[in-house]
Order: structure tokens, then sequence, then C-alpha cells
């Protein structure tokens, strides 16, 4: 599992001139299972997404993509993490520890 966390780089103003592009990608990555969760963060300065994935590889080449990366308005920083441990409702993400 993946934490995303989104850096603005730019004016809000120009982060809300992509936004509904941005969302259309984040709706792209919920319809093929690899972000769980999304939102603002408060103070409004980025956003984090929970994502699942294969590798990181794949996760970057999916952030890669993000119309506010494509228009340069937010950098992405991303931590990899094993969720041993999930709420009854993200059972089917729980991982094992290696070895």
């Amino acid at each position: 599992m993946f934490v995303l966390e989104l850096t603005y780089t730019a004016p809000v103003e120009r982060i809300d001139a992509t936004l509904q592009d941005h969302v259309a990608w984040l709706d792209t990555q919920y319809a093929a299972g690899m972000f769980i969760a999304s939102g603002r963060k408060n103070p409004r300065d980025g956003g984090v997404i929970l994502a699942v994935g294969d590798d990181r590889a794949q996760i970057e080449k999916i952030t890669a993509e993000d119309p506010f990366v494509a228009q340069g308005v937010c950098t992405y920083r991303i931590t990899e993490f094993i969720a041993t441990k999930t709420s009854d409702e993200l059972a089917p993400y729980r991982q094992q520890l290696p070895g």
C-alpha cells in the first residue's frame, strides 16, 4: 500500500484551473482499483491519496500521469507501507510482513 502526498507548487487559482482534469484522473484510478481514499489537506496546500499497487514503479507511473503533474502544479511524495492491520472494510488490502 502507498500513501501519496501531493504538495501544491503553484497558486490555488492554477490548481482550480486543472482540478476537473485531476478529478477525472482520480475517477479512472478508482475504477481501476488503484485508489481507495483521497482528499485535500487542511490547510489546502495539497492532498493525500491511499493507493494499492504491485510495486513502487507502477505507482510512480500512475502519479506521473496526474494532470496536476503534467501542468506542473504539484509534486508527489510516495511512501510505501505494509498494511498489516486494517478495518474490516479494508480486509482485502491486509498484507503479511515478509519473511
